[in-house]
Formats: C-alpha cells, sequence, structure tokens
C-alpha cells in the first residue's frame, strides 16, 4: 500500500497562544524572584517600622501561602529560595511547637555553637520558639539578611540534632540538617553580596 508523502502544516504564533496550558514556568519563577526582592531588599528601604508586623501578618492571614507555594521550586541560593525555607521553618513550628521545643531542648547539648546562634531563650518552651521564629522573619525586614540565615540555619541544626535522638525519622532529620546548610550557604553568598 503506497502513502502519499505531505509536509506538516506550519504551526503559527497564534496556534500556540490558542493552545491552553499552564502558566509559563519562566514567568511563575520570576514573579517569586520578584516577590522575594520586593520582601528582601525592597522591605529594608523604607522607613516605616511597622512593615515588619505586616509581613508577619501577610503570614499569617493574607495568603503568602500562595507567594510560598510559588518559592518552592526556587533553587536554595536564591532569595525565593532562601525564602521559602524560612517560610517552611516558621510553619513547622507554629504547626507543632511542643515537639520542636522537646527536639530543640535534647539538640542543645549536641550543637552548642548552633544553639548560640539560634538565639532561642533558655529554656526553650514553644512559645519561646515561636517568638524566636517570627523574630527571625522579622529580620527579614529590619536586620541583616546574612544574619537571619545563620540564626535559621544554627535553628535547623540544633533541632537536627535532637531529633536524631528521638522519634524522628531519617528523613525527617535529613531534610533539617539539608535545610540548615542551604540556608547556612546562603548566607555566606549574601555576605559577599551573591544572593540574588
Amino acid at each position: 500500500m503506497s502513502r502519499s508523502h505531505h509536509r506538516p502544516t506550519q504551526k503559527t504564533a497564534a496556534f500556540f497562544e490558542a493552545v491552553e496550558g499552564g502558566t509559563d514556568p519562566a514567568v511563575v519563577s520570576e514573579a517569586a524572584e520578584r516577590a522575594a526582592a520586593l520582601l528582601v531588599r525592597g522591605a529594608r528601604e523604607t522607613e516605616d517600622d511597622a512593615v515588619a508586623d505586616r509581613l508577619l501578618h501577610l503570614a499569617d492571614t493574607e495568603g503568602i501561602e500562595a507567594i510560598a507555594e510559588v518559592w518552592s521550586g526556587a533553587p536554595a541560593e536564591t532569595l525565593a529560595g532562601c525564602l521559602w525555607r524560612l517560610y517552611l521553618l516558621r510553619q513547622w513550628v507554629h504547626a507543632d511547637p511542643v515537639h520542636v521545643a522537646r527536639a530543640f531542648e535534647e539538640g542543645r547539648g549536641r550543637a552548642q555553637v548552633a544553639r548560640v546562634v539560634a538565639g532561642v531563650a533558655d529554656p526553650p518552651g514553644p512559645d519561646q520558639l515561636r517568638a524566636m521564629v517570627d523574630e527571625v522573619l522579622r529580620g527579614i525586614t529590619t536586620g541583616d539578611f546574612a544574619d537571619l540565615l545563620f540564626r535559621a540555619s544554627a535553628f535547623a541544626r540544633v533541632v537536627a540534632a535532637g531529633s536524631a535522638t528521638g522519634e524522628a525519622s531519617h528523613e525527617e532529620v535529613s531534610r533539617l540538617l539539608a535545610t540548615a546548610e542551604q540556608l547556612e550557604a546562603a548566607g555566606h553568598l549574601e555576605l559577599a553580596g551573591r544572593l540574588s
């Protein structure tokens, strides 16, 4: 049986525009980076002391989850990637502060230097941990961003050390350590002026 050969039809720009699909990943990535830059760099340029409180209020009530979801795919060495990791730590502490406080208490003896850097009240209860995490987020708008990243890294490292002695899975401990290492590396990039 003989089949006739024909040239494929040329697809025009209108054809591709008419095809329904998801959002362009490049556009999502750009939006994530712009939002992160506004929160980290833009907020510092204002003289408004209430910016930090508005950021926390946004985190609690006004849908930062949607922005954070966009940050979730960002590499760890970007502002958006850092904010995703900070957001996860905050959500985790607020979701189960008693468990996290217990893990932090367990880890204090194993990660002495990190405990000091983390800056948690002694002894660290659930309320102190929530306050520390919120203070870290306030640092996005009021403090040194590298210092904030180092504090969050130290906190994750202490909790990982404490979790390793408790009921946490190896995967949970590994994730906490990876988060700590990523935040510390990002802090060094920020000090070098290369975190964007």
